[in-house]
């Protein structure tokens, strides 16, 4: 049975990672990676603002069921105040294949 994955990439302000993965796992999903990197870009763009926006960041990346998808999504945007401008972002693909993905 295909189950169509999704991989929701989220990228967060340095610490903030943990908070994200705890909301995303009780919406359904089942863990995550967690990686770090530096952002460039946005500083310059929210002027003044862009001062307050630490360069290093968190990588978060989740595998969901296609069904699990827009709940772990939707608490994953939540969790990191993600309609503020300046808190990070996040996006979702869907991914032709999981190898080792745990199904129930």
């Amino acid at each position: 049975m295909k189950t169509n994955p999704k991989l929701i990439t989220c990228i967060v302000q340095r610490g903030q990672a943990d908070v994200v993965v705890e909301a995303a796992m009780a919406a359904g999903a089942q863990g995550a990676t967690i990686s770090y990197g530096r952002g460039t870009g946005v500083r310059e763009k929210l002027g003044l603002r862009g001062l307050f926006i630490k360069p290093e960041k968190e990588i978060i990346y989740i595998v969901t069921k296609q069904d699990e998808s827009e709940a772990v999504m939707r608490a994953v945007v939540e969790s990191a105040n993600l309609k503020e401008k300046g808190q990070g972002f996040a996006f979702l693909h869907e991914l032709d294949q999981a190898i080792g993905f745990v199904n129930d």
